[in-house]
């Protein structure tokens, strides 16, 4: 049976490489909701033209309008494998419909959680800093440079740190994923369909453990 793949992890657990490679290797389409709006801002259809409404009025984009979304999109050709789904579903309501929807398309869900400890995950975000010359990315705790804010490749250049990764906003941002994916975390684990992959290790490490998981569901 095709298998739909609920990819989660927090900010800086490194879910956007593993949902990558994962495309990559095994062929099934990513599925990222904010890429889907972003494409319907451009279409010329039913669908499009109510989700613009809605977001001309500064509404909330209903559970069922996300669906709708969702279930267009994974009803072309290419999902018809699988596909893994970045960003969806957020909430234990569309878990919930996701659930429906899996069932029309006659495809098996896999929740699968890049685990790390959140003051690891702290420390990987305050700790980032980017080259701007090269975009080589070094860490203060886990990789700095030979000298200090200086980038190895182009010591000229002076090494940015992002102003979205001081530790105030992160905590913010950190705290938010885990209000409101814990109950989704909570769900997937009761419906025994939840895989926790430890984050800590190298990243070729962690896609051979989400690779077997998909490829033979243990």
């Amino acid at each position: 049976m095709a298998k739909i793949i609920v990819l989660m992890g927090a900010p800086g657990a490194g879910k956007g490489t593993q949902a990558r490679l994962l495309q990559e290797r095994t062929g099934l389409p990513q599925i990222a909701t904010g890429d889907i709006f972003r494409a319907l801002a451009q279409e010329d259809s039913p669908l499009a033209e109510e989700v613009r409404a809605v977001q001309a009025s500064g509404r909330l984009i209903s559970d069922d309008l996300v669906v709708r979304v969702v279930r267009e999109r994974t009803g072309r050709p290419d999902c018809r494998n699988g596909y893994i789904l970045d960003g969806f579903p957020r909430t234990t309501v569309q878990a919930e419909m996701l659930e429906k929807l899996a069932e029309e398309q006659g495809h098996a869900i896999t929740a699968i959680l890049v685990d790390v400890p959140l003051e690891i995950l702290e420390k990987r975000m305050t700790g980032r800093r980017t080259c701007p010359v090269c975009g080589e990315i070094y860490n203060v705790y886990f990789k700095p440079p030979r000298n200090d804010e200086r980038c190895d490749l182009h010591p000229e250049a002076k090494l940015i740190h992002r102003s979205d990764d001081v530790p105030e906003k992160v905590r913010v941002r950190l705290e938010t994923y885990e209000q409101q994916t814990r109950p989704l975390i909570d769900y997937y684990e009761a419906a025994g369909r939840l895989h926790r992959v430890d984050g800590m290790r190298a990243p070729e490490e962690i896609y051979k453990d989400i690779e077997r998981i998909v490829l033979n569901g243990a």
